[in-house]
């Protein structure tokens, strides 16, 4: 129920038109809209809007802030991904001024999916770690609404990210204490992922007939899906520093306890920039470990195809899994996940896994996906314009109202329910 009209700030957004579209919708909806930018990116997506640009440093980031909450009223605002180091500040002093922080970020379900949640994502959720309240919300919420589909091709993303990159070469006149939150720059990043981009040509067909002939053998394989080394879900919610120590301690494991016949299927992430040679450490790991033969690495590859007959899927804190719930593959997570819950991923320890993998609950895991779409997932997406019209259209009203959906499940049903 909507009470007042708000203040809102947009902080930084996607690469892409989905902030300047929001601010739009917001503002003729009756709302102050005020966006703070932070580089030339930011300026090229919001130029129309009359946004601000913030050109000091980080240090002086706060009481910047401060001033901007006062003298503009700030009820409200809005961020895309919340551990970007302008980001942080943001979060950390809002609460003492009274606003409310809402969080965008990619989809926990994918590809349809946006996560828009109060105060934090992932690690930070506010979502509750018992179970028992997924089964109580559930049957409170029944079944959430079937996504709206819609195509976002790839080219579409990367055209907006290399648009939003070739305007930050005006950064150092535009924001000269500007730094990127991204671990590589992006000539780096674009010649990286066009040299690997060239390469799936090949990879491809070879992932697909090592897929299908792990599928119709009758030896049990696991699975370890590869996350982004820079990820804010490695570098700050889980105890490794990138993925090569995952790979090593998952191979070590395996090796000392996984079932003789057993393979351990490694796969890499869709958007690595193939800057670690990860084949390559792996089979030298393989032959230090004496499993050479055992270690299965892809470079591509359909986990929809993979996991069903998996035996199991270790993974750090990746959305993959989620799919792999979702085809009832026993999971287990290294770091802090959401969906880490009893009844949801095994709760033995790694070396436990390989040889008594659990499956999820399948009425917990129904009960936990749609209690989070009703909750923290909107239909839409960020980078294409069919998109950014259902994001932009749930945002709004969302935004908009007093308490977030999680927020008035939390009031009636408290977290130690």
């Amino acid at each position: 129920m909507l009470s007042r009209k708000k203040s809102f700030l947009l902080l930084q957004g996607p690469c892409s038109p989905f902030s300047a579209r929001l601010a739009d919708r917001l503002a003729d909806d009756g709302h102050h809209v005020h966006l703070l930018n932070f580089n030339g990116g930011d300026l090229l997506y919001r130029r129309r809007q009359g946004a601000r640009l913030y050109r000091g440093s980080l240090p002086d980031l706060p009481e910047f802030l401060q001033v901007l909450y006062r003298r503009d009223n700030i009820t409200d605002q809005v961020l895309f991904g919340d551990q970007r180091p302008v980001h942080r500040p943001a979060i950390t002093l809002a609460p003492a001024f009274g606003v409310r922080t809402q969080v965008l970020e990619e989809g926990y379900f994918r590809p349809h999916w946006i996560t828009m949640e109060p105060e934090g994502v992932n690690a930070r959720s506010t979502l509750p770690g018992n179970p028992d309240w997924f089964l109580e919300a559930y049957a409170r919420l029944g079944d959430a609404p079937a996504a709206t589909p819609f195509n976002s091709p790839f080219r579409i993303r990367a055209t907006h990210d290399v648009l939003f990159h070739l305007a930050g070469l005006a950064n150092p006149a535009l924001a000269p204490h500007y730094r990127n939150h991204a671990p590589v720059t992006a000539p780096l990043e674009y010649a990286a992922y066009l040299k690997r981009f060239s390469l799936l040509r090949y990879y491809k067909p070879r992932d697909a007939r090592r897929i299908e002939s792990l599928v119709a053998s009758s030896r049990p394989y696991f699975v370890l899906p590869l996350q982004l080394n820079g990820d804010a879900q490695i570098q700050h919610h889980s105890p490794y520093r990138d993925m090569l120590e995952v790979i090593d301690r998952v191979m070590t494991s395996f090796a000392r306890r996984a079932p003789g016949d057993a393979r351990l299927v490694i796969k890499n992430h869709p958007l690595d920039m193939g800057l670690v040679n990860y084949a390559r450490h792996i089979r030298r790991k393989a032959d230090e470990l004496a499993i050479d033969g055992r270690v299965i690495y892809l470079e591509s590859g359909d986990l929809n195809r993979l996991l069903p007959g998996s035996r199991g899927m270790v993974t750090v804190n990746s959305t993959a899994g989620l799919v792999a719930m979702e085809h009832g593959c026993p999971t287990l997570s290294l770091g802090q996940a959401i969906y880490a819950l009893p009844g949801l991923v095994a709760g033995a320890g790694l070396d436990a896994f390989w040889q008594h993998p659990e499956a999820p609950d399948p009425r917990l895991f129904h009960a936990f996906r749609q209690t989070l779409l009703h909750t923290v997932q909107l239909n839409g997406g960020f980078y294409c314009r069919r998109g950014i019209d259902l994001a932009v259209a749930q945002c709004s009203p969302r935004l908009a109202a007093d308490l977030s959906p999680l927020e008035e499940l939390l009031q009636c049903l408290p977290k130690a329910a």
